[in-house]
This record gives structure tokens, sequence and C-alpha cells, in this order.
């Protein structure tokens, strides 16, 4: 006899649990047999708890955990969770006053499902489900918001990101990623983790832990020093592994206690979701083990070194799955890599010159937090104007091949480990978009990145705002509405660092403590 997890299959759950997927248009055939699938997962696996995971507008994970017995019936009929969730700035206070009628000066609120904090949907994606490594008898499904009549959240950033490769796949291209991302990994020392559950010191944010480094730096790729960090990155390797992400390589980065992790390739949708899970996963795997594991920028500490995110990016013919951005010779011409035509077919310099011409309105997406615009400095293989270069690290846009070779692709390096992917990825593509329509023709190649001739990017993350609420390609593209309210939370999070008396204590609880 099994614990009862497959009961809520049976044909009249399935009809009432089914009527809230079709109303949100994605019940097919082929999801009732991966729901019917997981259910038996989770049936022999002897699962007793399963996370219902949703990414918020800060790339960071939230949802709720059923008992095993609830959760089939929960994939078919959705979970419930209060909208404000899509609301909040990054302490966690609500930036819109949801109780407040007056829906002109607040209008967010008056929007369906978030005005009084009503309720949001959390419909989750049975092919998702994984068992996590680390914590005992507990299955993971990753989950969308939907308003509770079936329409998407418009806000949810998993959703904007679909709509983006929508637009890409009306012109009949699809998009492949590869992820290379630096962060940090620290010891916590002695009682630091009971220092932040001392119900006397509580706050809003908490206490950041005291933490140890796991290597001293300054000793890039050194076997010595992934010697000493052995424990932590084997905790990283095998927490990815086993929950089957694509990784390829653990590194010892240039910094204090830095690492850099680099996956393989896959669809845009799927690298997106991937780094969502991988930050998740790797901090609270390492926590158990005693490490904390920073995704920040710029840890706050002396002589360290800013973490980036570097996104490698193809486009694919969909009906062959040929690389776009590759040509079989140089164009006509051109005679030096300086010349995008040396490299990327004619669609892949028009994506180029998107790129480069959205750049600033794009950088609050890709850089999302005020400690990431400290990493913009001259020599520090970060960029620091917007313009490429052929195999060139101080150029914020990288072109990696040349003719001929089918994995040409552009790494942007101005990302920072801490971006909500999909807003990062969907940047990408609105502002490839309008380059491949326009026709837009890039200029040559930098030969120096961190001339003073060169436009550079924002100062700030004030100043990307206004960058972005410029660009009217953005706007139409991500909506106004959403546009307004990406502003509107993030500017939140500006003027809570402006009233802090103390500058570096608040990034330690903002975002060391908690990203």
């Amino acid at each position: 006899m099994t614990r009862g997890v497959t009961s809520p299959m049976t044909t009249s759950t399935t009809r009432s649990a089914a009527t809230f997927a079709e109303r949100c248009g994605v019940h097919t055939a082929e999801r009732q047999a991966a729901l019917q699938r997981t259910a038996q997962l989770i049936d022999a696996s002897g699962v007793e708890l399963v996370r219902f995971a949703w990414c918020d507008l800060h790339g960071m994970l939230r949802g709720k955990t059923l008992v095993a017995s609830a959760a089939a019936s929960a994939m078919m009929s959705g979970v419930g969770m209060v909208s404000s969730l899509l609301l909040k700035d990054s302490a966690d206070h609500t930036a819109y006053k949801v109780f407040n009628a007056d829906n002109a000066a607040n209008p967010v609120a008056g929007l369906a499902g978030f005005r009084f904090a009503g309720n949001a949907t959390l419909l989750a994606n049975p092919d998702s489900y994984r068992q996590l490594p680390w914590a005992s008898k507990t299955g993971w499904v990753q989950c969308q918001a939907w308003h509770p009549h079936g329409q998407a959240v418009e806000f949810d950033t998993r959703w904007m990101l679909q709509t983006a490769l929508a637009k890409l796949a009306d012109l009949g291209c699809g998009m492949t990623c590869g992820l290379e991302v630096e962060f940090h990994i620290y010891k916590i020392k002695g009682d630091s983790a009971n220092h932040q559950l001392d119900p006397m010191q509580a706050a809003w944010p908490g206490c950041a832990p005291d933490v140890s480094m796991v290597h001293p730096g300054f000793h890039m790729l050194s076997e010595q020093w992934a010697d000493m960090a052995d424990e932590p990155l084997r905790i990283v390797q095998r927490t990815a592994q086993a929950l089957g992400l694509p990784l390829l390589s653990l590194e010892i980065e240039l910094g204090p206690s830095q690492v850099e992790a680099v996956f393989a390739p896959t669809d845009a949708l799927q690298a997106a979701d991937n780094m969502v899970l991988f930050r998740s996963a790797v901090k609270q795997a390492l926590r158990r083990a005693g490490y904390h594991a920073s995704f920040m920028c710029r840890p706050p500490f002396p002589n360290v070194m800013s973490s980036g995110w570097h996104l490698h990016q193809s486009l694919t013919d969909l009906k062959t799955n040929r690389n776009l951005l590759t040509r079989d010779s140089p164009e006509s011409g051109c005679t030096s890599p300086r010349q995008a035509g040396y490299a990327l077919s004619a669609l892949g310099q028009h994506y180029l010159a998107g790129l480069l011409a959205h750049a600033h309105a794009s950088t609050p997406f890709c850089t999302t937090t005020i400690n990431g615009y400290d990493r913009f400095k001259p020599q520090s293989l970060a960029p620091q104007a917007a313009v490429w270069g052929h195999d060139n690290r101080g150029a914020m846009l990288r072109v990696i091949g040349g003719a001929n070779d089918n994995a040409t692709r552009i790494e942007n390096r101005i990302g920072e480990p801490a971006a909500n992917p999909y807003l990062y990825i969907a940047s990408q593509i609105h502002a490839g978009i309008d380059g491949m329509r326009a026709r837009m023709q890039a200029p040559e190649a930098t030969d120096a990145p961190y001339s003073a001739h060169e436009k550079p990017l924002p100062c700030s993350l004030e100043n990307a705002l206004e960058m972005l609420n410029r660009d009217l390609v953005f706007c139409a593209d991500f909506g106004a509405d959403f546009v307004r309210y990406f502003s509107h939370i993030k500017s939140a999070e500006i003027a809570s660092y402006n009233l802090a008396n103390d500058k570096n204590e608040w990034q330690r609880r903002e975002y060391f403590g908690r990203i």
C-alpha cells in the first residue's frame, strides 16, 4: 500500500486540479504525464516534504513546503502565496502601500491580485522535480506565479524571460547561454551562527555572520589554494552534480576566498533556472557544513576582489540548431578581427550592435545592487565602458571565436553574480532584437577598453535606472508598467541605503548576510 502520494491523481481530482492549469494555458498531455511520473518518484523515494520554490524580483528563491502527501495535488491545483512578495525591496520591506485605496498614487497595488495583499498562485513545473542532496527526504519543484483567475502575474521575472524568448522565436531564433559565475566562500567563525540567531540581536535585516577565509587569494588558479579550499569546493561540486546542473569546473579566482564555477551551455531559460537553483543550493549546502557563500559583488572586507557573472550567448536557428552568429569566412573587405564582420555573421553584427546601443539601459538588470557598481574600475578585468573587443577581457562585450567556428559567441562581462538571471538574459534579448530589426552596425572593436574617450557605463544604480527609464525600446519591450515597478522597488533600496548612518553595516546586513 502506498503512502497516498499518488492518490490525488485520481480522475475527479485530476479534472478539478487540471482546470486551474488549463486556465493558465499550460496543461497538456505531456504535463499530465510529468505529473504522474513526479508523483511516483515522490512515493517511491520516501520523500516527506516538497519545497515549492519561486524566484522573486531579486533572484532569490521563496516558496512553501508541503508534506509529500499533498504535493501531487498541489502541483495540479496550485499553492497560494501572498502577492506582496512581488512588491518587496531587498530588505523585505513592501515597497508599495498595498492597503491604500488611492490607486492614482499607488498604481501597482491596484492591479488584480496585488491590492490588499491578495493571493497569487504558484503553479509548479513537475519536470523540475529534484530531491535535495543536503536536506533529508526533501523534494523540490520550481514554480511560476499566476493570478487566481489564471492569468500570468505580469511581473513574474521568469515570465518576462519567456516573453522575450517568444519574441526571439518569432524571428526563428533560439538562444544558448553559458555561465561563468564568480562568488566568495567563507568559513563561519565559532559561535557566529548562534550570534545570528540571538533574539536579543534580531533586527531587520538581521546580522551577517562573522567569517574567516578559505584561501588567502592573490594566487589565481593556484593548486595550493584549491587544495586548501577542497572541502567547500567538494560540497559545491557534489551539490551541483546531484541536482543535475551542468557544472564543468571550479576554479580559484584572484581575490581572497573567491572562486568561480563554470557551466556548460544550455538553452537560455534552462540556464536562468540553473543559476537560480545553483545560488540557493550552494548557500544552503555550505551553510550546513559551517560555510557562508556570498554572491554579493564586493563583500565588505579590505582588499576584496569584485565578483562578476559573465554571460556567454549565441543565437541558434530553431529549425536546424545552427549557430547564427558564426560565418563561413570573413565578410568581404574585413581583414582585421577589429571589424565585426571578421568573426560574426550579418545577424550577429546586428545583435552585437543592439547590445551596445542598449548597454546603459540594460545595466540595472545586469548589475542590480548598489554594491555592484564599485566593480566598474579601470584595469580590473571588469568593464568600464560600453565597448566590444575581440577576445578582450577588458571590454564589456567580448567576441569569442571566428569564421567557421561553431562555438562563436558574445560574452557580456557586465553582470554581477547577484543579478536576477531572467531579467539579465531578457535584457540581452530585447537589446539584440532591436539591433537585428534596425539592422544596426557595430563600430570597430576597441583596443583600449579603459580609455577615457569611451562612453562610461552608469556609475551607480540610481544613474542606471535613469538610463533605463529613458530607453524607449526597453520601456516598450519590457513594458512601461514593469519598468516603473522595477525602478520603484530599486529606488526604495537606494533610499534605504542613503538613510543609513553606517553604509558598510547596511551592506553587510542587506547584501552579505542574505545574497
